[in-house]
């Protein structure tokens, strides 16, 4: 995760069930502990859920146009009840090895667990092998010196600084007890590449990242544990901007979460093209992706709710953050938000919610975007209000549950955030600015080598990466 340090956010945890009327369970209240992942195919608790969205959260609070079509392997799932997070495969070094990192819109820093890791996992309960990036093997790589202008730039960070060795050195410390530290390597990033009309396969750019050389705490659990973590964050040692800003791709990603069945979705680094997309401005001079949320209605009504419990600040706000599973509400707004929805209940129909956001933007959710359902009472069906309460002052985050079942465009270079309900089992359009708005099919980029070679005579010029999301069983469902 980012190289900031943290603090776990305090929450109630309480949940709150609705049948044909509302029924209320109750869980005590804690400090939130991290989990990293669960297996995809285990059912998990709430309160299991909660405990890996809370220190994630922790971990994220005190962080302080050309290119080309790349297509990575991600496996991952939406549903809240396998705990669907996803994973990506990446290719470091020469030769390439392959890594499993985490993708986390939450931080920056991409880095892999080294072989000289000390009380680091050598095996993973996720069913996926474990490898460890070695710098003697790899001709390429490089440790990146206290000379050098990006760990002059990093050390300007608390969690940067020169080590003894000269090297630029790395400690994250995470508000759970857990942490890693390291040192930064610049090598090769290895991709699949399609510009224009035209495949480039085993196409290379160069990239700083952090290697890992002591883990601690939760990180050393071997039932959840990835290679590493790929943060997608606005930071200048985030992958994407060490991209963008050498014009290999474009400075815009965009996402689209599958929320039934398998789950799965397309991740890209580019802009997906959909008339019915609403943009709001990011919140500036922000680390994390903060809106600014301004009401939230409930059957067409606005909640009486004080507008000033979600400004920004050190320590509250709201987020956009598609690593955190569940979704999280100020307690001022949490009350009035379940009470309404209690009130408006009508035999098995639930009302819809808006949360209205600066610039005029509406985001529209369906029921199973603010419930989950728990079973059965009866023959009635048992839903579970999916936002959880954070204490006042807090951060209200919007998590896979919301983000579910809809493009997202992260706009960085217009600081803006787009979104529409959209069917993610399906293609979409990815688009960038070059001399006019050119744009490619992202579902044709599952397609075999020789189908792909076809098509390509077939498509307009494209400037993009595409990431698609995989479900951890299955193969690319686009």
């Amino acid at each position: 995760m980012p190289p900031v340090f943290r603090f776990p956010i305090l929450v109630s945890v309480s949940a709150v069930l609705i049948s044909l009327s509302a029924v209320y369970c109750a869980f005590p209240a804690s400090f939130l502990q991290l989990e990293r992942a669960f297996p995809p195919t285990h059912h998990v608790e709430l309160s299991a859920l909660r405990a890996r969205d809370g220190v994630r959260h922790g971990r994220r609070v005190l962080q302080g146009g050309g290119g080309g079509v790349v297509d990575f392997p991600v496996v991952g799932s939406s549903d809240p009840y396998l705990v669907g997070l996803y994973f990506t495969k990446v290719k470091l070094g020469s030769p390439p090895t392959e890594f499993n990192v985490q993708i986390d819109t939450g931080s920056d820093i991409l880095w892999v667990t080294c072989n000289s890791c000390n009380d680091c996992p050598q095996t993973s309960g996720l069913g996926i092998k474990l490898n460890f990036f070695d710098t003697t093997t790899s001709s390429t790589a490089k440790l990146i010196g206290c000379s050098d202008p990006m760990c002059n730039s990093a050390i300007q960070t608390s969690s940067t600084q020169c080590s003894a060795e000269n090297q630029c050195v790395y400690s994250f410390q995470y508000g759970d007890g857990s942490g890693t530290s390291g040192h930064y390597v610049t090598d090769a990033l290895y991709f699949d590449m399609i510009v224009g009309q035209s495949l480039i396969a085993n196409s290379s750019a160069p990239i700083v990242f952090g290697c890992s050389t002591y883990q601690s705490g939760d990180l050393t659990k071997t039932d959840k544990a990835v290679d590493g973590i790929f943060g997608f964050g606005q930071g200048e040692f985030s992958v994407i901007s060490q991209l963008s800003s050498r014009a290999i791709t474009p400075r815009v990603f965009s996402h689209c979460l599958k929320g039934d069945g398998n789950g799965g979705g397309i991740l890209v680094l580019g802009e997906i093209l959909e008339p019915s997309i609403v943009y709001s401005p990011l919140v500036p001079s922000q680390p994390h992706y903060n809106l600014d949320l301004q009401s939230i209605a409930v059957n067409g009504q606005i909640l009486s709710i004080d507008p000033a419990v979600f400004s920004t600040s050190s320590n509250g706000g709201t987020i956009v953050d598609s690593g955190t599973t569940l979704a999280y509400l100020v307690e001022e707004a949490y009350n009035p938000f379940v009470s309404a929805v209690s009130i408006l209940i009508v035999s098995d129909i639930f009302p819809p919610v808006s949360l209205n956001f600066a610039g005029g933007a509406t985001m529209v959710l369906k029921p199973e975007e603010y419930l989950m359902r728990q079973g059965l009472v009866g023959a009635a069906a048992l839903w579970c209000v999916g936002f959880q309460k954070v204490q006042s002052g807090g951060i209200t985050i919007l998590g896979d549950l919301v983000l579910k079942d809809k493009i997202f465009v992260y706009d960085l270079a217009h600081q803006r955030i787009g979104w529409a309900n959209y069917d993610c089992s399906t293609s979409v359009n990815v688009s960038v600015t070059t001399s006019k708005d050119e744009y490619i099919n992202a579902g044709q980029l599952s397609s075999t080598s020789s189908s792909l070679s076809e098509m390509l005579s077939k498509m307009l010029p494209a400037i993009f990466v595409a990431l698609m999301l995989l479900h951890a069983m299955v193969v690319p469902i686009l």
